[in-house]
């Protein structure tokens, strides 16, 4: 069993000592009030040494939930250090102004260095006047003191990820010709002056100050690493800490990396920028296990790792950690759908395998009771519903037996994960497996259960999680009263035999996907059949690739640029009118043009079919049968676990 003894050492940042080296950067959440405190004293109590509050605007120019631009914000921080102080882990706040991030209504007008728009918000910002740069220089430093005020340990004075100085930092945003552009020295300048601004309002060597600037801008004409280590070079002997992060709005999935991205991508240019820096240095960008955050730290590349994702789906994980518990940890699957992909959609943040996460006020992360009369629960289907409910179920005390009708556990999550880039996925069945095999449940493989199975094992309650197969009947949703002609063609294939399931296909170019659900399924195609040395073109109901997934830019912004690198094209926005044994014609739904594309493979993939027999004969039963997951018609994991993980606390 591995110990990390050098990610527990404390360490020193300005007046404030750091119980331990594994940190949260700020990101967002959405949540207010109590349903933050729980949040961030979830992870307190979790043993993590330091956490930053997300990025919250100091001027009301660019309003957000807390007014860190009036002292209405300090109880709020007197409320939320006074819960978090018992635990040890130090809070920081991070203090920023979006610029021209903002969406058209949003903010009264977006200002920013020069009148660039941001690529999201669609909206031609303000170049600010010198009075409204002192303005919110000002804001900054009277954000500070409030927070400190409140009982805050530090901020994080955010001059990353394309907000506003950023767009003053970066000569790709910043076409200014007074003293705030041109020049690096011009263009650093207002950074500078908001360091020193708050420097002399806290005027506290106890009150860490911070800034996050960026490694590298992925902005076509923006800073590269060798450009951010100069800017390390000159805010280091001026604050306490340098935290470093990549990204903007231009290449959106590179601020939060998703799955399809290497595990810490963010270290390569942090190393043209890192040996810049005498004071504590924080990393972040797809650091997912202890092992990895130890290395880091112990190779001298960082003094604090922050791990965001991780620490959302087991809020546990240091604690773990630390008693050497790793294998309980539950791990993150890098897919962005349940956190950031939700909070850019407008909704609060969650998780795909941790239904608890940002919940804590209400939910508790793992059940708390135990039933006072234990059950005999059947659970059908081996996926992750059916393994969730199983876990909760043991858990809390109930003999659980499980029957899968394949020769392994995972369900379609196991196919996914088989697939290119996406072996992230097969963390959380693995994890799965583990555990219920330790609460020790009754484990059937190639077990097909059946109504008179069921009256043999004559469980108290069912639990069917017996998800959904393809289609064969060459359904498409544009066209519902008839099928795709031609679907049955030799060369027409479902998905799931390009991973594994029945005979695999014989791949012939060109090939053509066409895609009805908008889902990463079609991806994981594209990418076994590129794989396989042919042309691909994916044609999709949806007008984006993935247009069903939480916010493609942050989900399947990576996986988008890969495929488009590769021979491959895209078409959005059809639907398949006929199938030939050479071609395909497609068109858009109500028009009559018709496009054809050569085609010797074609693979559909459709809406699946639920598994529904065995509810269906259960019905005719007085059995107690709840159904769980995708066999209720759905297609999503994070449903899936967390309807089970909801249904086995009750029972």
């Amino acid at each position: 069993m591995a110990h990390y003894d050098n990610l527990f050492e404390p360490l020193q940042v300005g007046g404030v000592t750091i119980p331990n080296r594994i940190v949260r950067a700020p990101h967002g959440t959405l949540l207010m009030g109590d349903d933050l405190i729980a949040y961030h004293e979830a992870r307190a109590k979790g043993g993590v040494g330091m956490s930053t509050l997300e990025a919250t605007n100091v001027h009301p120019s660019a309003p957000g939930r807390l007014p860190l631009w009036s002292d209405d914000c300090i109880p709020f921080y007197e409320k939320l250090t006074k819960t978090i102080r018992p635990y040890g882990m130090k809070l920081f706040q991070q203090i920023y102004h979006t610029g021209a991030s903002f969406p058209a209504g949003a903010a009264p007008e977006n200002w920013s260095a020069s009148a660039v728009p941001n690529p999201m918000s669609g909206v031609m910002p303000f170049e600010m006047t010198k009075a409204q740069i002192d303005e919110v220089v000002a804001a900054f430093a009277s954000a500070a003191r409030r927070c400190r005020d409140g009982g805050m340990d530090g901020v994080d004075i955010h001059a990353s990820s394309g907000y506003l100085i950023h767009e003053f930092l970066s000569p790709a945003t910043n076409h200014r010709t007074d003293d705030y552009g041109g020049s690096f020295e011009n263009r650093i300048r207002f950074l500078l002056e908001v360091i020193a601004a708050v420097r002399a309002e806290v005027n506290d060597p106890n009150f860490v100050v911070g800034v996050r600037i960026p490694n590298e801008d992925y902005i076509p004409g923006g800073l590269k690493a060798e450009d951010n280590a100069k800017i390390a070079k000159i805010v280091d002997p001026l604050v306490d800490y340098v935290s470093l992060h990549m990204g903007a709005y231009w290449r959106f999935h590179k601020l939060i990396a998703p799955a399809d991205e290497p595990l810490g991508l963010e270290m390569i240019p942090n190393a043209k920028i890192t040996p810049f820096i005498t004071k504590p240095r924080m990393v972040t960008g797809r650091i997912m296990t202890l092992d990895h955050a130890s290395s880091i730290v112990a190779n001298n590349e960082a003094d604090m790792v922050s791990m965001v994702r991780a620490l959302i789906a087991d809020p546990e994980l240091v604690n773990k950690a630390r008693a050497g518990q790793e294998h309980k940890i539950r791990p993150c699957v890098g897919t962005n759908m349940g956190c950031v992909g939700r909070v850019m959609s407008g909704g609060t943040l969650s998780c795909v395998v941790n239904m608890a996460a940002a919940q804590e006020k209400h939910i508790s992360f793992e059940p708390e009771d135990k039933v006072d009369q234990s059950k005999k629960i059947l659970v059908v289907g081996g996926g992750p519903a059916g393994m969730e409910a199983a876990r909760t179920a043991a858990m809390r005390g109930h003999a659980v037996e499980l029957h899968e009708a394949s020769r392994r556990l995972g369900g379609q999550v196991a196919l996914a994960a088989s697939a290119p880039h996406r072996a992230d996925l097969g963390t959380i069945t693995q994890y799965l497996a583990e555990e219920i095999e330790e609460l020790g449940v009754d484990v059937h493989l190639n077990s097909m259960v059946d109504a008179d199975m069921v009256n043999e094992i004559s469980p108290d309650e069912i639990i069917v999680a017996t998800g959904t197969t393809p289609r064969e009947d060459g359904f498409q949703i544009s066209t519902p009263a008839q099928p795709i002609p031609g679907f049955d063609l030799p060369h027409v294939h479902n998905s799931w035999s390009l991973f594994g399931v029945g005979q695999m296909p014989k791949i012939e170019g060109p090939a053509v996907i066409f895609d009805d659900t908008g889902t990463f399924e079609a991806i994981s195609v594209a990418d076994i059949l590129l794989q396989a040395g042919v042309h691909v073109t994916l044609v999709s109901r949806t007008e984006q690739m993935a247009g069903n997934v939480p916010y493609p830019p942050v989900t399947v912004g990576a996986a988008r640029e890969r495929l488009m690198s590769s021979d491959f094209d895209y078409i959005g926005g059809h639907y398949l009118r006929g199938i030939s044994d050479d071609s395909v014609d497609i068109g858009v739904l109500f028009t009559d043009r018709v496009r054809t594309l050569e085609a010797k493979t074609v693979i559909l993939v459709s809406f699946n079919e639920p598994n529904r027999d065995l509810p269906e004969a259960l019905a005719m039963t007085n059995r107690t049968t709840h159904l769980i997951g995708d066999v209720r018609g759905r297609n999503s994991m994070m449903s899936a676990i967390h309807e089970a993980a909801q249904l086995a606390r009750t029972i």
